[in-house]
């Protein structure tokens, strides 16, 4: 175990005690393993619910990607909704696009409702380099219209001016439905709901072994959870406890940078509409501003989830790409992290057991879709399965290559990378 990586969110979000870890023997209705948003959105339900929940994290709270992500909460699947017809059909599809939007739209209401402070904002540019890209995007707005959505607008280069300022783009999609937010913050704030309801929340607590039966046993360094229901929320953190589901994820490394403050004149120069923004390549760059006037930018995932040597300057070359006015601006924080990917890059949600429920490979979706997890996984468990089956109809394969699936699959990003730097 290791402490949290000291990330601009750590250093802003307001702070919370330590949690023990678990001892002894404990006997629950449920046991979610993992604190991001997946397993603390499922257990807050469940509490909502009147369900017995014991959450155990091997860490803190927020200690993986659900802390230290982008903040951008995008709406849609990382997958587009052709590929979702054809995975469920088109009746299916449209129930599956109203959940989506159902999950963005939790978000606001359950800061509300809980009165936390997490620097929610609104409106989001997706970022084109090339006419091919462009194109998408018109696809993009002709798909959301079609599903009832039509609050997204296309922006040429004459007037990208006026949401962003960068020559590095062609044009845009704006979008202001989605948005930015401190997730860190936002985790806390519902972790405390939880607990606030009767959720038990124990860190530094990784389960060790898990023993299926009609009872679920849970045994970690200290001791040992017993629990008529099993979640599986560790995501691309679960690592080995579990090993049947490891398959059909893959961990991906991604990394984000937090400039010290920048002028403020020059804040907005950059960001006349204080929107979220995110390019539109397979291995991205996204970026905003944070509420102390810094810009926060996160890099291209890498696939071969290692950390690039000297990744301050690596992620300043990426950042004056976009923004060549920065150059020589100080770096604060970095750090990296690893998010999950699905093969199809729609989220994998299932049983191991009557039992055993899992959800993860969010690919890039995770700060709205987690909280649709943690919402149908804890229908689930109150009797009412209808919208879990719906998700978990869609089909996973594994990741091929066996032992050599990544470097299979940095190859076959490589060459991604290389038709979007050639803007084909």
């Amino acid at each position: 175990m290791t402490d949290a990586p000291l990330t601009w969110y750590h250093t802003t979000a307001p702070s919370i005690p330590d949690r023990s870890a678990m001892s002894g023997t404990l006997r629950t209705k449920v046991c979610v393993v993992g604190g991001g948003l997946t397993g603390v959105s499922t257990a807050l339900h469940l509490a909502e619910r009147g369900i017995d929940c014991v959450l155990l994290e091997s860490e803190r709270i927020g200690h993986g990607a659900s802390g230290r992500n982008g903040g951008q909460i995008v709406q849609g699947y990382s997958a587009d909704m052709s590929k979702v017809e054809n995975t469920v059909g088109a009746e299916d599809a449209r129930v599956l696009w109203s959940m989506m939007r159902e999950a963005v739209d939790d978000i606001p209401e359950r800061v509300k409702r809980h009165k936390i402070d997490c620097d929610l904002r609104w409106g989001y540019l997706h970022a084109a380099y090339s006419k091919r890209q462009m194109d998408g995007l018109r696809g993009t707005v002709e798909t959301y219209t079609k599903y009832g959505y039509d609050g997204c607008e296309i922006i040429g280069k004459a007037d990208l001016g006026k949401v962003l300022g960068s020559d590095a783009y062609v044009g845009g999609m704006l979008d202001p439905d989605s948005g930015q937010i401190h997730p860190l913050a936002y985790l806390r704030g519902l972790a405390g709901a939880a607990e606030f309801l009767g959720a038990q929340i124990f860190e530094r607590s990784p389960a060790v072994e898990i023993t299926r039966g009609t009872t679920v046993s849970v045994r970690t360094v200290t001791g040992t959870v017993e629990a008529d229901w099993l979640v599986l929320a560790g995501n691309a953190y679960l690592g080995k406890v579990f090993p049947s589901i490891r398959p059909r994820l893959m961990p991906v490394a991604s990394f984000v940078a937090v400039t010290e403050p920048l002028d403020r004149d020059l804040l907005r120069a950059l960001f006349p509409q204080d929107v979220a923004v995110a390019d539109c390549n397979l291995a991205l760059d996204y970026f905003r501003t944070t509420s102390d006037g810094r810009l926060l930018f996160g890099a291209g995932a890498s696939y071969s989830a290692i950390t690039p040597p000297g990744l301050a300057n690596w992620m300043t070359r990426r950042m004056t790409k976009v923004f060549p006015e920065l150059e020589g601006v100080g770096i604060d924080h970095v750090w990296g992290g690893l998010i999950g990917i699905t093969a199809n890059r729609l989220p994998d949600f299932g049983r191991v057991a009557d039992n055993i429920l899992h959800a993860q490979g969010f690919s890039g979706q995770g700060m709205a879709l987690t909280g649709l997890a943690g919402k149908v996984m804890a229908e689930t468990i109150d009797g009412n399965d209808s919208r879990f089956k719906l998700i978990e109809q869609i089909r996973h394969l594994p990741f091929p290559g066996g032992p050599f699936r990544t470097p299979a699959l940095v190859a076959a990003m490589g060459f991604a990378k290389l038709r979007d730097a050639m803007g084909f």
